[in-house]
C-alpha cells in the first residue's frame, strides 16, 4: 500500500445524487422490491473473483425508475484530506460508502497527476468519470455500500482504516486506487416481538419512534398494531419518492409486515435512503400474535 505523510486540502462534493454502484439507490413504480446483486459488483466478479473476497453476503433492494434518489447526509463541503492509511476501527457489521478511481499499475505518472488535480480542487467524481478504468466511473466512482469480506485485502485494509472523508491510496492487482470513505453505517437490525411489545408500553417510545406497517389495506383490516402508519408495499411508487417528507431519517424506524419478509425489503431500502436506525420486526404481526397477544387474529 502507498503511504504518504502530510495533510492535503481539497474540495470534495461527491456526486451522491447520481445513480450509485448499488441499484438500490433507485426508485421503482413497480409494486414490489426486486432483490439483486449490484451490477458493478457482478462485473468485478467476472473481471476477477479475487477482487471480492467472497460472494455478496447481503443483497440490496434493486429499485429502477425515473425518480431520482438522494443519499441523505452528504452536503457539498470543503474538507481536509490526507493520504495515509488512517486508524479507524472496523466491526464485522460496519458498512462504508466508498468512492474511488482506478488506473493501471504502470500508469504511475497519471496517478500522480490525478492526485495533484484532486489537491488543486477538482472533484473526485469528475476525475473518476474521465480517467478511471473501473465500471463505477459512470457513477462518479461510487462503489456503493460495502462491508468486510467483500473486497480484496489491500483495498479493504485501506478503506476500512480510513477516517471519514480521508483520501487514501493503495495498490491491488487491478491497479492503483485513490479512494475516499463518504459515510458509514450499521446494517438493519432485527427486533423480536417481545422486545417491541415491551418498548410499546413506554409512551415516550410511542411518541418518538417511527412505526410503519408495509402490509396491504385488506391485511390491516384483519389485524393491526396501535401506532403503526401504513405504507403498503404494493403502493411503493406513490409514497417512496418523497419518503423523507413523511418520515425522519434521524429517528428509530421499525418496520412490520405479516412474517418479516416484506418488512426486511423495505427496511433495507430505507437504510439505502439514509435512514440511520432501522429495525425489522422479526416474524411480523403473526409472531406478535403467537408470542405476545393471542387476541390479534392470524391469517
Amino acid at each position: 500500500m502507498f503511504r504518504v505523510t502530510g495533510t492535503l486540502s481539497a474540495a470534495s462534493s461527491p456526486a451522491v445524487a447520481a445513480a450509485s454502484f448499488s441499484a438500490a439507490l433507485r426508485l421503482s413504480i413497480t409494486p414490489t422490491l426486486a432483490i439483486a446483486s449490484p451490477p458493478h459488483l457482478r462485473w468485478f466478479s467476472k473481471f476477477s473473483r479475487q477482487f471480492l473476497g467472497g460472494r455478496i453476503s447481503s443483497l440490496r433492494p434493486r429499485i429502477p425508475s425515473p425518480f431520482p434518489i438522494r443519499l441523505s447526509g452528504f452536503p457539498a463541503l470543503k474538507m481536509r484530506a490526507s493520504f495515509s492509511s488512517g486508524s479507524s476501527g472496523s466491526s464485522a457489521s460496519r458498512e462504508i460508502l466508498v468512492q474511488h478511481l482506478l488506473v493501471k499499475n504502470d500508469d504511475v505518472e497519471l496517478f500522480a497527476e490525478l492526485q495533484k488535480k484532486f489537491l488543486d480542487g477538482e472533484e473526485m467524481s469528475d476525475l473518476a468519470a474521465e480517467y478511471s478504468i473501473c465500471p463505477s466511473k459512470k457513477d462518479g466512482g461510487i462503489l456503493g455500500w460495502v462491508k468486510l469480506g467483500q473486497m480484496v485485502p489491500e483495498f479493504e485494509e485501506a478503506a476500512f482504516k480510513a477516517e471519514l472523508n480521508q483520501v487514501v491510496r493503495c495498490r491491488t492487482q487491478f491497479g492503483l486506487h485513490l479512494l475516499q470513505v463518504l459515510s458509514e453505517r450499521e446494517p438493519v437490525k432485527d427486533i423480536q416481538v417481545e422486545e417491541l411489545h415491551s418498548k410499546m408500553q413506554d409512551p415516550v417510545f410511542m411518541d418518538e419512534a417511527q412505526l410503519i406497517d408495509v402490509r396491504e389495506p385488506n391485511e390491516i383490516e384483519i389485524a393491526s398494531l396501535p401506532g403503526f402508519k401504513v405504507f403498503p408495499l404494493r403502493q411503493f411508487g406513490t409514497w417512496a419518492p418523497d419518503i423523507t417528507s413523511k418520515l425522519n431519517p434521524e429517528k428509530d424506524t421499525f418496520v412490520l409486515c405479516k412474517v418479516g419478509g416484506r418488512s426486511m425489503q423495505v427496511a433495507n431500502w430505507l437504510q439505502s435512503q439514509g435512514f440511520k436506525s432501522v429495525y425489522n420486526i422479526t416474524g411480523g404481526i403473526q409472531a406478535y400474535s403467537l408470542k405476545v397477544d393471542p387476541s390479534i387474529p392470524t391469517y
